[in-house]
């Protein structure tokens, strides 16, 4: 038991280190001042294999980490960084674990997708004027055109690499034993091709969408 908690408290370092990394080097401009984070990928990883909780876990503990070292907004970056990250990742992984199937996994990326978008258009209306330094007017003209657009791309590009990425970092976690093989109770859900069809007609989607809004399209 001792080991076991070992090697998953190892995996979770791992992975926080390795969403901090793709956060610090990875960030892609888009539009204005947003910029494409990839991190949520990890931290959605790690929920699928040990639950929400590690989710939350690592999210709180990267947007940390990012607020005391690269970011240059703040204590309100660091809340509008695990609200974006916990709306995303807390439906899937919970309806993941509950359920068990890929069925559930996919119908909780959908849900992410929308209630992230839902919150980041609230919080950014409430809290840009704040650390931007631009009038709450100017932000409400942002939200639909800009602010709505983006939040779809990223969450749909996040959810689309998740379903890639998902299963070979779980054959490869087996493969150095760091997390036990899976069983008849505890299999998790199988990705059929067609999802993965499905996953890559969105990711490509979400990309011409992204160089659209970012005028390189």
């Amino acid at each position: 038991m001792v080991q076991s908690k070992t090697k998953q408290l190892t995996i979770l370092a791992m992975l926080s280190a390795l969403a901090f990394l793709l956060t610090a080097f990875g960030r892609i401009p888009m539009v204005l001042f947003l910029k494409y984070d990839p991190k949520d990928v990890i931290i959605l990883i790690a929920g699928f294999i040990y639950g929400p909780v590690s989710s939350i876990v690592i999210s709180f503990l990267v947007s940390l980490v990012e607020m005391v070292t690269i970011s240059d907004t703040g204590f309100i970056g660091f809340i509008m960084n695990v609200l974006s990250t916990l709306a995303f990742v807390i439906p899937a992984t919970y309806l993941y674990h509950r359920y068990k199937s890929f069925a559930s996994a996919a119908i909780g990326l959908f849900l992410g997708v929308v209630l992230m978008t839902g919150i980041m258009i609230l919080w950014n209306y409430l809290l840009t004027p704040l650390f931007m330094g631009i009038p709450r007017e100017e932000v409400i003209k942002l939200l639909v055109p800009v602010i709505l657009p983006f939040n779809i791309i990223k969450g749909s590009i996040n959810a689309a690499l998740s379903i890639f990425l998902y299963k070979p970092v779980v054959r490869g976690l087996r493969k150095m034993k760091y997390i036990p093989p899976s069983t008849g109770s505890q299999s998790t859900g199988k990705i059929r091709v067609e999802a993965y069809v499905v996953a890559a007609v969105i990711l490509t989607s979400a990309l011409l969408l992204a160089l659209v809004i970012s005028g390189k399209l």
